[in-house]
């Protein structure tokens, strides 16, 4: 029997459902459908849409939507009731939940509806009902408050679920919600086919797709998926709508890369991921030393095809060439592919850096090249793969840092590295500095955003981290369980404690081998009183890593507030295990 691919993430869901519609059916059966059509096409639908949602599936009256941000979950129900009070006519009840849910197809499945279907007939007529791990995750970031209505018992769930309610016409009310504005178009670069006949060219044309994927990025009318996640599908023959269903994107873009001596041919194509319909392609001959321009057309045809407006800096940012050495680009090249690469080794690790090495030795002015092996050198100084000792990869990552933005103050791979490297000395006001500006720079680099909400993490700041975290997941879903970690920490330093358990759940689902995922597991469970678990959880991890100390790993980030480390190691103590933990 073939197996059906499947998809697993964290997601917000939504379950809405017309209050008393078999009456009304009853009723005036042609009237009723009607006023449901005339609701969905005039309200629901594009609520939804603003809100960059993705209706899963409608069920006669109910609709389930899936959501990549809770806050946009909340934020779309509240505006479809608001605009309920307006109108006469229907009533709708809806539950928002936050869980693990199967993709398939496309239809999701999983707790997380199961629980999301269980609250919907706990809302009031008109209202919402959320769950406690929705709760705990939008406090602070929706214009509302919700009342506690205690533990409920749902069917099929083997544990109480804490229900939070909120109506549009009660007490609770703050003030009304505005709909956000939709993302506008997405688009994903799914790795370049390496049509040379030449196994060893296949760096040559991820290389060209990477380029195309650096310079969209900097387009901040554009949400760029990242490389990690879109060049999952490589090797693969893969159905573009579900890539794009899968990744999120309206768009998708495929090519083919030939190159022949001095000789490069470059295919590209536009595709409309919900239709499959064919919006743009173009080939493109030339030397190779034309390929900076080729990269620079197509990427200037892509942002012409989907009606984006690139502002004179965007516009100068993307024509610019980082070098004019073709083998130092070349050696580049090879060593992004290399440390790029989901299944990085030591040996890759140390092959990468020599070619960035080589890139350097032929351009010294190269500060891309220069500002990427700076950040990567931090890989190094946590996993000691140079063998060089912590404080000559750390001197060494701080000196090529500075002199990459010596070289180009505005080249963003050169400012993230300083943002990395101050935040590793714990010199927080250049580290957040340099953040944003990599940011500004690169609007859509999902490393810079996560750079910066690392920043606000261990800074004091994890309501900022939050949804500079989520965003980041958003266009790096291939990067999901190394997101996690900071997300289920800044839940955890704002005491979100359910949340925070709730994530590092779903990564250690992911990454079984995580010792530092199971450490804050172990601790988060501690605050929320689940001993027996918390237990289990830290005799795996000793299993796993017998020597691991949570003081150690603490240590190798500079906390602002000292109360936060405290306050893990606190969780550990109230779960019961070993204060020298």
């Amino acid at each position: 029997m073939k197996l059906t691919h499947q998809t697993r993430r964290l997601c917000a869901i939504l379950l809405a459902d017309v209050v008393g519609y078999s009456r009304m059916m009853a009723a005036d059966e042609a009237g009723a459908l009607a006023a449901l059509n005339r609701h969905r096409a005039e309200e629901f639908d594009p609520v939804v849409a603003a809100h960059n949602g993705r209706i899963v599936k409608l069920m006669g009256d109910g609709a389930l939507v899936e959501f990549a941000s809770v806050v946009d979950a909340v934020n779309c129900a509240m505006a479809i009731q608001i605009a309920a009070v307006a109108r006469e006519g229907l009533a709708l009840r809806i539950g928002v939940n936050l869980g693990d849910i199967i993709l398939q197809g496309d239809d999701i499945y999983g707790d997380g509806v199961n629980i999301a279907a269980r609250l919907e007939p706990l809302a009031e007529p008109g209202g919402i009902a959320v769950s406690s791990v929705v709760h705990e995750s939008v406090q602070g970031r929706v214009e509302a408050v919700f009342a506690d209505c205690g533990l409920v018992e749902v069917k099929n769930i083997d544990r109480p679920v804490r229900v939070w309610r909120w109506h549009p016409d009660g007490a609770t009310v703050a003030v009304p919600v505005p709909v956000r504005r939709s993302e506008g178009p997405s688009v994903a670069v799914l790795a370049f086919a390496n049509m040379s006949g030449d196994p060893e060219q296949e760096y040559f044309a991820d290389g060209i797709a990477e380029d195309i994927i650096t310079d969209l990025s900097k387009v901040s009318g554009l949400t760029v998926i990242a490389r990690n996640s879109s060049f999952a599908y490589k090797g693969r023959s893969v159905d573009i709508r579900a890539v794009g269903r899968e990744l999120g994107v309206g768009h998708v873009l495929e090519g083919s890369v030939r190159r022949a001596g001095q000789r490069v041919r470059v295919t590209a194509q536009l595709i409309d991921a919900a239709t499959g319909a064919h919006l743009w392609a173009d080939r493109y001959d030339g030397d190779l030393a034309d390929v900076f321009g080729v990269q620079d057309a197509v990427t200037l045809k892509i942002v012409e095809a989907l009606k984006v407006r690139l502002t004179p800096t965007e516009r100068a940012s993307i024509t610019r060439v980082a070098t004019a050495n073709l083998l130092a680009h070349d050696s580049f090249m090879r060593m992004r592919d290399l440390v790029l690469s989901r299944d990085l080794t030591p040996e890759k690790f140390r092959l990468g850096m020599e070619h960035g090495q080589r890139a350097i030795a032929m351009d010294p002015d190269y500060a891309q090249a220069l500002g990427f092996m700076a950040t990567f050198e931090w890989l190094d100084f946590l996993n000691g793969w140079s063998g060089d000792a912590p404080d000559i990869v750390a001197a060494r990552a701080n000196a090529m840092a500075d002199r990459a933005v010596e070289i180009d103050p505005e080249e963003p791979f050169a400012i993230r590295a300083v943002a990395v490297a101050a935040r590793f000395r714990g010199d927080y006001d250049t580290a957040e500095s340099a953040g944003r500006k990599a940011l500004s720079l690169n609007p859509d680099s999902g490393q810079a955003l996560f750079t910066l909400g690392e920043i606000f993490c261990t800074s004091g700041r994890p309501a900022e981290a939050i949804p500079l975290l989520e965003r980041a997941i958003r266009l790096e879903p291939g990067m999901y369980h190394l997101r996690l970690q900071f997300l289920g920490m800044a839940h955890f330093f704002l005491r979100n404690f359910e949340t925070a358990a709730l994530v590092f759940r779903e990564r250690l689902h992911l990454v079984h081998d995580t010792d530092i995922g199971r450490a804050w597991l172990a601790a988060t469970l501690g605050h929320l009183g689940e001993t027996s678990e918390a237990q289990a959880v830290w005799a795996d991890l000793m299993a796993l890593k017998p020597d691991f100390r949570m003081a150690l790993r603490l240590a190798r980030f500079h906390y602002v507030r000292p109360e936060d480390p405290a306050l893990v190691m606190e969780g550990l103590v109230k779960a019961g295990l070993p204060t020298g933990a």
